[in-house]
């Protein structure tokens, strides 16, 4: 049995399919642990969706803000009707409630007690613990997995609040957290995220750093996994690895072993 985690895919479907051929993936005995951004962008979303809800349990998703954002459409246009052609096309496919249903079943973070290894898409602010990454990311899952869900991806988008407090409530606190998990970059030493810049680590505003540069950081002495930074591209540290290699960008898509910390990529078509 391995374990591989996978970049964002984005749509990127022949990429998808050559990369795990490449690595000879058998559901029924390895593990396919995705850092968000099934959707978008690559022309082949729903073709990606179909592949990964047919491999079942083998797969393990923690949700990226494009997957939020094809959630977010679903309400939006019930009759479809959507500019995005991608989306349009899983919004008209005959399991779309399906789909809609399987993404939301998908955490925003995940922790490994195997491994040690906290999963995002994006990343964590300096005063959360992974035990606080978690318990946050699973306050947005019980929104989508509740009544609450329409109301929830209506009020998701904004960059307000930007301050995280442990009392803060309503919309404003699951939107705080979305946009920490699947968004965030750059923040200042307060974990205010700066949403606007997407460039590689060292473009950042005066006052910011990278997430994980924070010395004060509570996740410090665990690994963090995790995607949405295609500026920086695949980078394999200490204590974080960052899997987002521009596949939809015309990068590679890439998968790092757990086991034996083996990395293999295709190049996008």
């Amino acid at each position: 049995m391995s374990t591989y985690l996978i970049g964002d895919i984005q749509g990127c479907y022949q990429s998808l399919q050559r990369l795990l051929d490449q690595i000879a993936f058998d559901p029924a005995s390895d593990q396919l642990w995705s850092c968000g951004d099934l959707v978008n962008r690559g022309g082949q979303s729903l073709e990606v969706l179909r592949l990964l809800r047919s491999m079942g349990d083998s797969v393990s998703v923690t949700l990226g803000n494009h997957d939020l954002h094809l959630l977010a459409c679903n309400y939006r246009f019930p009759e479809g009707g959507s500019r995005n052609d991608e989306f349009e096309a899983i919004l008209n496919a005959p399991e779309r409630d399906d789909i809609m249903e399987w993404l939301c079943a998908h955490p925003l973070a995940i922790f490994s007690e195997e491994h040690q290894m906290l999963r995002v898409h994006a990343g964590v602010i300096p005063q959360w613990t992974w035990q606080d990454a978690v318990n946050a990311g699973n306050e947005v899952s019980a929104a989508l997995q509740s009544e609450q869900r329409q109301d929830f991806l209506r009020n998701m988008y904004g960059n307000k609040p930007k301050l995280w407090r442990d009392d803060r409530t309503g919309w404003g606190r699951l939107r705080l957290i979305s946009n920490i998990l699947t968004r965030l970059r750059f923040c200042d030493e307060m974990g205010r995220g700066n949403y606007r810049v997407s460039g590689p680590p060292g473009c950042e505003p005066g006052g910011y750093r990278a997430w994980y540069k924070h010395k004060h950081r509570k996740t410090r002495d665990i690994y963090i996994a995790f995607g949405h930074w295609a500026a920086m591209g695949l980078r394999i540290k200490k204590r974080f690895i960052s899997l987002d290699s521009g596949c939809v960008w015309g990068g590679k898509l890439s998968v790092f072993r757990l086991e034996d910390k083996q990395v293999f990529q295709v190049r996008c078509r």
